[in-house]
């Protein structure tokens, strides 16, 4: 199948020289990344296929100010890029109260018509592991792209500027963005724009890209083997990654290139420690023309082709937590002394003090005496309590069989029984969403099935073929995660299948959470993860406060071909009040 591309790749030096290594390559969050107040562009060499549109004749950028509103909604606030024509923002979202990003350029630019259509593109795709397209407009002789702004994630450029990745860290980064390229192309995008300032680490530790399309169709940037490129901009980030420096002989992003004159080398040779099977899987997206310098292996030309490999390669285990020695015990003056110690030369001698010892014990014959009285006197009210306490106890058994019938009576009459407690009523979902965790996206726009009251409908995943693991290309699988739209005491939940045989569990977000987008962040586990039948129901002990529920599955059932999939048909959410 041939494939379909909306950009781009830029893999040529578009703006002449490059900075030194010394100084960071800044990028901003709206996905059009800058360096020393010009375009950062790429340093990674032309290949065959891939060229870059000669630049436009110039065309005024809009003049815009800090204030401008856009649609009556988005108010302009901080110009963070300006170049080739168009200017991106940081904006307000006055209607959403929240920040989002703005390229802006004229409607008659060269390419105005080209970045529409890509935004478009990346708006259909949905998935979460980009950052989201919300808009894109042609309006009063201007055309602009609204997306997501993501204050709380930190640019791969400021990460690799404090040091090289350690080696699970890095097998997230390539596992995570090679799973994502391989969705994007699936559905005929391409992001040709690979570099660290387009990859954004999350709090959660989740990785982010930005751009897609979009980025190489500001530039103008297009390549005949889209799918090629995009692998190699994705080996060029694991190489960097591992050594902290960039794979040509050009300094980019604030990284070191190689020394001029040798060519591609293997990571290890260029830093001690490097994981060795990370490191090939980098040579193998980077050497396109021919075998990798460790081990005659064919060259990836595919995302999907890497995401595979990553996936076969032994897990890597995330470091030990460093242990923390506690302080070293410092003695005090008095326990240190200079009893029996000489005093060192030039000192001064310290003046010792004489400690009165403590009064003798009660020694003498009064001393006895009085002890002896003591303990006889103490021994006369033990005993004394202990047959007040027996007199008690005997006077209410004879007072109690005398008089059952009245007790009982009162017995009776008093209400000690616990309140039944108020049935359950089901909770409003406000919101249903594929969650992925490490994957492809799932079918996102069939979620709200699961939600609509109809157990005709259902949301249901591809056929994958061989693997139950969502054909190994899921992480730690996926799921539907269902939006109580505030904190609420969940007690039931009731669970109909697309089908039977799925492994799943049932999951809570903590009561703080705000969009949860990892499976930490759905810490309270409402039941344990094991084979389900058709329907799962469960009635919880206590209630579990929470706004957001996962239904969490992380194998798929045989159909009986050799295929696996699953779904799941309705869910129900109960809870009681407080």
């Amino acid at each position: 199948m041939a494939e379909r591309s909306t950009a781009a790749v830029d893999v040529a030096d578009n703006g002449g020289d490059e900075p030194s290594a010394a100084e960071a390559a800044k990028a901003t969050a709206d996905g059009v990344d800058t360096q020393n107040g010009r375009a950062a562009d790429g340093s990674m060499p032309e290949t065959d296929g891939e060229r870059i549109n000669p630049a436009p004749a110039p065309v005024a950028a809009p003049e815009l100010h800090s204030g401008h509103k856009l649609a009556r909604r988005y108010r302009l606030e901080e110009c963070v890029t300006r170049l080739d024509g168009f200017s991106s923002w940081r904006a307000m979202d006055e209607k959403l109260r929240r920040a989002v990003g703005v390229h802006l350029l004229p409607a008659d630019h060269p390419r105005a018509r080209a970045v529409l259509a890509a935004a478009r593109s990346s708006a259909l795709l949905g998935d979460p592991r980009f950052v989201q397209v919300l808009d894109a407009v042609e309006e009063n002789d201007l055309v602009y792209v609204v997306h997501e702004w993501l204050p709380d994630a930190t640019e791969l450029t400021s990460i690799l500027a404090l040091g090289p990745l350690e080696a699970h860290e890095a097998y997230q980064l390539v596992s995570q963005v090679s799973q994502a390229m391989t969705a994007a192309h699936r559905e005929g995008l391409a992001h040709l724009r690979l570099t660290p300032s387009a990859i954004l680490r999350t709090s959660s530790g989740q990785y982010r890209i930005r751009g897609l399309a979009v980025n190489a169709a500001l530039r103008g940037i297009t390549s005949d083997t889209p799918q090629q490129a995009d692998t190699e901009a994705v080996g060029a980030l694991l190489y960097a990654a591992l050594t902290q420096r960039w794979p040509y002989e050009n300094d980019a992003y604030g990284l070191a290139g190689l020394p001029k004159g040798v060519g591609l080398i293997a990571p290890d040779q260029v830093r001690a420690g490097v994981h060795r099977g990370l490191g090939e899987l980098a040579m193998r997206a980077l050497a396109n023309d021919g075998a990798t310098a460790s081990r005659q292996e064919p060259a990836f030309t595919t995302p999907e082709e890497l995401a595979k490999a990553v996936a076969a390669m032994p897990r890597i285990r995330p470091p030990e937590p460093a242990f923390t020695a506690p302080p070293e015990y410092q003695q005090t003056t008095y326990q240190q002394g200079s009893y029996g110690r000489p005093t060192p030369m030039g000192l001064p001698t310290v003046q010792s003090h004489s400690v009165t010892p403590p009064p003798p014990p009660l020694q003498s014959r009064t001393g006895r005496a009085l002890k002896w009285s003591v303990a006889a006197l103490l021994i006369v009210a033990l005993g004394l309590g202990s047959w007040q306490l027996a007199d008690t106890l005997l006077d209410r058994i004879n007072r109690g069989g005398n008089s059952g019938g009245e007790t009982n009576t009162q017995t009776d009459s008093t209400d000690d029984t616990p309140k039944k407690a108020e049935p359950a009523k089901p909770l409003k979902i406000t919101q249903a969403q594929v969650i992925t965790f490490g994957g492809s996206g799932v079918k996102p726009e069939t979620a709200g099935n699961t939600v609509d009251g109809d157990a005709s409908s259902a949301w249901i995943t591809p056929r994958y073929q061989n693997y139950p693991k969502f054909g190994n290309l899921e992480e730690n699988g996926s799921g539907i995660v269902v939006d109580l739209g505030s904190v609420q005491n969940v007690s039931e939940i009731d669970v109909d299948f697309y089908v039977a045989g799925q492994r799943a569990e049932m999951r809570g977000a903590a009561p703080e959470a705000s969009a949860p987008d990892s499976l930490s962040a759905f810490p309270q586990r409402i039941t344990k993860l094991e084979k389900a039948n058709k329907k799962l129901q469960t009635t919880l002990d206590a209630p579990v406060r929470t706004r957001y529920v996962l239904i969490h599955i992380t194998e798929l059932p045989d159909d009986g071909t050799g295929g696996y999939r699953g779904g799941i048909s309705e869910i129900k959410v109960l809870g009681r009040p407080s």
